[in-house]
């Protein structure tokens, strides 16, 4: 805040509700107290201040807004790894600025978790803009918002930028405004900029008019400009047309544009996080990981990625695993007990404070730790490098420890002998694995299905890769996002995984309605529909969509499996009465 007040006074000089203090500086003239009402935040030592933004700046009071991006994190765990593998020191200012592998890998859209290009807007985006250098970046930041999208500007750009339609400019001065953006306005600072030269605004006006587009409201103060800029612009020789097209572009900015500073800046970002996936994917995923909550994918495609992009990832372990992820080698991650549902981080560090040198030997050995904790390790497979799986384990952690007799005092502690207990078959442990890790190392569920699915005409996601244009195609996967945004006319975007893949599908709102149900709920998803190849960017036209939901139950008891028991079986021969238990598998 203190560099800013500096800033700020060599810039424009110093404002009147700003005074020097010999403790620092002040944002006005007397007790804030006295000016605005003021209550204690719920966070000690901070305060809130009940007036919003407007009144504030009409009362003359500094208001400087400060983001928190968890990237910001994420990228300095990441440069500590990359750092520490390479022996040496090393930060943003050390990451090449052309690497090209880092910009093909943008190009195909290959960007899940990616800072600010991994949503499907930008993933459909960026094999058509193709960005190949920094300002590239700048570009694709900005132009995949609501503002350049209602503003009409992003089909220019893209026609003139691949060189379908020639760049035209109405005047030699928008040519010096629009010449980085192939004519098209895409930032706050260019709309200013065509006030100014085109319209005859002053520049208090044109400050004006950015407020108005920087309150990214839907009904916000970008119409009261709206006759002043067309009739300047009309008197100074450009068609009405031209300007009130110009105005409408201007508008779209209400909608959420960026300004060309912060879209640098948030590009810096982009190509950091895109880099480091590149070169070091095991570093990125478990930074990722361990700046929980953030993005759109969870743990489990965060992983998937990062295996697919040659990393090492093991799973939690009570002799190997810190709290967080940690770097075993330059591309082995080990994931955190933190991945483990259920376990607290106190008893975690605890576990790991008295790890013996040699290791824990088993479940027998945490008496120490509260019934709770020893059950959610059991339960996440934590001790599996022990040759101990899920059941045995927990048997131990269940099982009463009592205090020796006077005269075995001083034997080892052994566990008590284990039951025949039945074998976990392979889906009902990926099933174990996303309830209690959120992911699963061992097969994704969606391929011990693929025998059922196939039966039924239900093809991988891969298979997008080969079909034609206007094919009609069948798939099946795990939903992992749905998203409906402002600016799409009621259509919603899905997208689903198998074990080879991502499809993502176009639900137009014709069809949502018909299949509402299964859009808004189902979590195994078939689609029929057509597919629609743009260049490299595939989607899936749905037509029909069902809810395959029914069969994750039998996966998760095994029903699948010849060779799986049921703890149930004794009891109740040749029936299963779980009848489906639900499972979350994203």
């Amino acid at each position: 805040c203190k560099l800013w007040v500096e800033l700020t006074q060599q810039l424009i000089g110093f404002p009147r509700h700003l005074s020097q203090h010999p403790g620092g500086f002040v944002i006005a003239r007397d007790d804030i107290a006295r000016l605005v009402p003021v209550e204690n935040a719920a966070m000690e030592g901070r305060s809130v201040i009940q007036w919003d933004k407007d009144d504030l700046d009409a009362l003359g009071l500094i208001k400087v807004d400060i983001l928190a991006l968890g990237m910001l994190s994420a990228l300095r765990r990441a440069l500590e790894w990359v750092a520490t593998k390479l022996g040496r020191k090393f930060e943003l200012g050390d990451i090449p600025d052309d690497d090209t592998p880092t910009f093909d890998m943008i190009c195909a859209a290959d960007t899940v978790g990616v800072f600010q290009i991994e949503s499907r807007a930008q993933m459909s985006m960026l094999p058509r803009l193709k960005p190949r250098n920094f300002y590239d970046l700048v570009i694709e930041v900005a132009i995949v918002r609501p503002g350049p999208i209602q503003g009409g500007m992003v089909h220019p750009y893209l026609r003139r930028r691949e060189k379908k339609e020639e760049v035209t400019y109405p005047s030699e001065e928008l040519r010096e405004v629009l010449k980085k953006t192939e004519g098209v306005p895409l930032f706050q600072e260019q709309a200013m900029r065509i006030a100014i030269v085109a319209a005859g605004f002053e520049p208090s006006e044109a400050d004006a008019l950015r407020r108005a587009m920087a309150t990214f409201k839907r009904n916000g103060n970008v119409g009261k400009f709206r006759d002043k800029f067309i009739k300047g612009m009309t008197e100074n020789g450009y068609e009405r047309v031209f300007a009130e097209n110009c105005f409408k572009q201007i508008e779209g900015f209400g909608e959420y544009g960026f300004p060309e500073s912060h879209a640098a800046a948030f590009a810096h970002l982009v190509y950091v996080s895109a880099w480091l996936k590149c070169h070091h994917p095991a570093a990125f995923a478990g930074a990722l990981l361990n700046s929980q909550p953030m993005g759109f994918y969870a743990p489990a495609q965060i992983v998937r990625d990062a295996c697919e992009h040659g990393a090492i990832i093991h799973p939690p372990c009570v002799n190997a695993s810190d709290w967080e992820c940690t770097l075993e080698d330059a591309n082995t991650l080990r994931l955190g007990l933190c991945q483990i549902k259920s376990l607290s981080h106190d008893a975690a560090e605890e576990l790991i404070e008295h790890r013996p040198p040699a290791g824990w030997q088993g479940p027998h050995e945490l008496g120490f730790l509260p019934q709770r904790a020893r059950e959610a390790l059991a339960k996440g497979d934590a001790f599996a490098s022990l040759d101990i799986g899920r059941r045995p384990a927990l048997w131990q952690t269940m099982t009463k420890k009592l205090a020796p007799l006077p005269l075995f005092a001083n034997l080892p502690a052994n566990p008590e002998p284990l039951p025949d207990l039945p074998d976990i078959g392979p889906g009902e442990a990926v099933a174990l694995d996303y309830t209690h890790l959120r992911l699963s190392l061992k097969a994704h569920p969606v391929g011990l299905l693929r025998g059922v699915l196939a039966k039924t005409g239900l093809r991988p996601c891969s298979a997008l890769a080969s079909a034609t244009d206007g094919a009609t195609i069948a798939l099946a996967g795990l939903a992992l996002i749905r998203q409906r945004p402002g600016t799409a006319s009621g259509v919603i975007f899905i997208t689903l995984e198998d074990e080879t893949g991502i499809a993502n599908l176009v639900v137009w709102p014709k069809v949502f309605e018909n299949f509402r149900a299964v859009v808004m709920g189902a979590r195994l998803v078939a689609v029929r529909g057509t597919v629609q190849r743009e260049g490299a960017v595939i989607h899936v036209i749905a037509r029909k969509l069902e809810s395959h939901d029914a069969l994750l139950g039998p996966l998760a008891s095994g029903a699948f499996d010849a060779g799986i028991a049921r703890a149930d079986e004794v009891r109740r021969p040749g029936e299963d009465r779980r009848r489906f238990p639900s499972r979350d598998f994203h």
